[in-house]
């Protein structure tokens, strides 16, 4: 089956790892401070992606310009349920959509795409302010095992975060079309 969707991340009982790359003028000041200050917009859409191997394809494994940092943010489960029950899917109407779900096929390290689709959120401006000031626990810069692990592909599967099946709600996984 091609279009399996599925929500594969690194969470603990109360919070979820997401990942974004951006350049250092957004990246070193949202690690010093543990939450996005600016330069980070609040008034434009942010995409968020639970797949570490899906965001190496997103910024060619933190190489493309402005998305030279990948940032581990561990957000609260809470609110990336909150999020994702607000959602509308990206096939269908979403103008008055506060977040936005995409799915697009998931990779190996070699970018090879896999036979199940991995999800990318993009949180609007109604609830971007809340992803950076209530639903963020930590932020880290992940680009120095990325930058490791791009070197040796070989060696990189040991680095891998550990990702599992995401215990979606059975309203979401409806709302999302995962069901």
């Amino acid at each position: 089956m091609t279009d399996l969707r599925e929500i594969r991340a690194t969470f603990d009982d109360r919070t979820i790892v997401v990942y974004q790359a951006y350049g250092a003028h957004i990246a070193e000041p949202a690690v010093t401070a543990q939450k996005f200050v600016p330069p980070f917009s609040l008034n434009r859409m942010t995409w968020i992606k639970p797949s570490f191997l899906w965001m190496m394809e997103r910024c060619g494994w933190a190489s493309k310009a402005g998305q030279e940092h990948v940032l581990a943010i561990r957000i609260t489960r809470a609110g990336w349920e909150e999020a994702l029950s607000q959602a509308a899917l990206s096939s269908g109407d979403t103008s008055d959509a506060p977040v936005v779900v995409q799915w697009d096929p998931e990779r190996n390290l070699r970018g090879h795409k896999l036979n199940h689709r991995s999800i990318q959120v993009g949180l609007g401006r109604a609830i971007v302010g809340r992803y950076v000031d209530e639903w963020t626990v930590a932020i880290e810069d992940v680009t120095p095992i990325v930058k490791r692990m791009k070197a040796d592909l070989d060696d990189a599967e040991r680095l891998l975060p550990v990702e599992r099946v995401y215990p979606a709600p059975e309203a979401i996984r409806r709302r999302l079309g995962m069901a």
